[in-house]
């Protein structure tokens, strides 16, 4: 269980992240405690697996990623660790998941890739194959964004 004041320090991670020299004073000053608390109890809920990650939401259009493919790849499930393994380490990579296929949806590991043109996106994923050995995947450019925003919890 989450206590109220880590509930607190959750929805503040979650708004925009003061650029200033002291980010997580401010931060810490907004939920009523110290910067060594407010640090300490992060540190906890990271440690605990009640929070996985912290990290910021890029809004990759606006510095050059015009191109966006989602990748479905089909990978034998026992090699499908060692394939996302290899495939999240790309740095054109920003997701890479697994899900249950379909009867007619076979393709059971996605990944997200982000370049500059389609050709570029492309090569990226043929060089995610020639790594990989996998031949059998379907690219789904995107067409338009929707949304764009990270999920806030604890918002009520």
């Amino acid at each position: 269980m989450l206590s109220r004041q880590d509930k607190e320090i959750i929805k503040v991670l979650q708004e925009e992240f003061p650029l200033c020299e002291e980010p997580y004073k401010i931060l810490a000053e907004r939920v009523g405690i110290t910067e060594e608390e407010f640090l300490r109890r992060v540190k906890e809920l990271l440690d605990e697996k009640k929070i996985r990650k912290m990290g910021a939401v890029l809004r990759h259009r606006e510095i050059g990623f015009k191109a966006n493919a989602l990748c479905a790849w089909k990978v034998s499930p026992d090699k499908l660790d060692e394939t996302a393994s290899v495939m999240s380490s790309n740095a054109a990579v920003s997701h890479c998941y697994d899900r249950t296929p379909l009867p007619n949806w076979n393709y059971n590991l996605y990944t997200m890739i982000h370049a500059a043109t389609r050709e570029e996106c492309d090569r990226i994923i043929g060089a995610l194959a020639d790594a990989t050995g996998i031949t059998d995947y379907k690219i789904l450019y995107t067409k338009r964004e929707w949304k764009k925003a990270a999920m806030k919890y604890f918002r009520e």
